[in-house]
């Protein structure tokens, strides 16, 4: 039996709500097929907070084993530097020491969420509370963990990136911890599992028609691509969003949002707002993230002047106006 625990630092939670999401199987089914034993969870567990401390300081004494240490939320280390802004309740400790004391016992250490990960929506506006992620800061290795940190497994912080996660991100990456079959290989350069972050938003995007003829919204009641104008990333967001679908149905592009890149450290603090595009002489900053700037300059002209007048004009509305038809040639 692979035991796991859970603990929640400096976030929303929405990572966990997220996960009680899990479908096909389910949490339950997943965790049972897995062989996994959930010591503790702050919103699953049915024991009183005050048997936590009892319980982590059995594990750090090495009376039961931890082979899985998830973190969900980023760590609070404030104020100036003494992380009494988030002590643990019924021990007067800070939570980002009792994170520090387990990490190196635990099997495999996975942070949760993009908070977690990076710092995330905690280090947004000048970072008052001085959060980290577990082994980053920002874009920078080195959070609460030193840089170079490893596991009892050998791997380093393991990053389920994002703002919420999906629950299958989570799951399936648990589950590959228990069988042991996630290598060092497994994980990108940011550290996150390769399971998901090999694909771009991108990929699947219902817009994708707009987007190869940079038919694009001014508005996001519209049908249109959201990149040029409303601030999309989902030619640089590393997920599978509109693959590997949210409650099997959707994702934010689906429902009219646009990505906002929350796989990626520093995502909170873009410069401009979210739904706007941030653009240079008319042509977009954030460009997709394996394209030379002037191919996509070039490419985008042909294609704009090649854009059916169907797709042109459904691009500016919030219903398909124009229907597809042969073009009688």
């Amino acid at each position: 039996m692979t035991t796991l625990l859970w603990l929640q630092s400096g976030g929303c939670g929405g990572c966990t709500l997220s996960l009680l999401g899990a479908e096909s199987p389910h949490l339950w089914q997943r965790l049972a097929a897995a062989g996994i034993e959930l010591l503790w969870h702050p919103s699953l567990s049915d024991g009183g907070a005050q048997t936590l401390p009892q319980l982590l300081q059995q594990l750090i004494a090495g009376e039961r084993p931890l082979d899985l240490l998830c973190i969900e939320g980023a760590v609070v280390n404030g104020p100036r530097g003494s992380g009494r802004f988030h002590l643990l309740g019924g021990s007067k400790r800070p939570m980002r020491d009792w994170i520090a004391d387990l990490a190196p016992i635990a099997g495999s250490v996975v942070a949760i969420g993009s908070c977690s990960a990076f710092g995330g929506i905690p280090a947004a506006g000048g970072n008052p509370a001085e959060v980290s992620g577990l082994g980053w800061q920002g874009e920078a290795a080195g959070g609460l963990l030193h840089e170079g940190f490893l596991s009892r497994s050998g791997l380093p912080v393991i990053n389920i990136a994002g703002c919420p996660t999906h629950p299958d991100w989570i799951s399936v990456t648990l589950q590959q911890l228990a069988e042991g079959t996630l290598t060092r290989g497994d994980l990108d350069s940011l550290n996150r599992p390769c399971s998901y972050s090999d694909h771009l938003v991108h990929h699947g995007c219902p817009r994708n028609e707009y987007y190869e003829y940079k038919a694009s919204a001014l508005d996001h009641a519209e049908l249109g691509c959201l990149m040029e104008n409303l601030g999309c990333l989902g030619t640089q967001a590393s997920a599978d969003c509109n693959l590997r679908l949210w409650n099997g149905t959707g994702s934010c592009l689906r429902g009219g949002y646009a990505c906002i890149n929350c796989t990626s450290p520093g995502f909170e603090a873009p410069g401009h707002p979210f739904l706007q595009t941030a653009k240079i002489s008319g042509i977009p900053v954030g460009l997709p993230i394996d394209m030379p700037k002037a191919w996509f300059v070039a490419l985008a002209s042909l294609a704009k002047a090649a854009t059916p007048r169907r797709l042109s004009k459904n691009a500016r509305s919030d219903h398909i106006m124009i229907k597809p038809e042969r073009s009688g040639e």
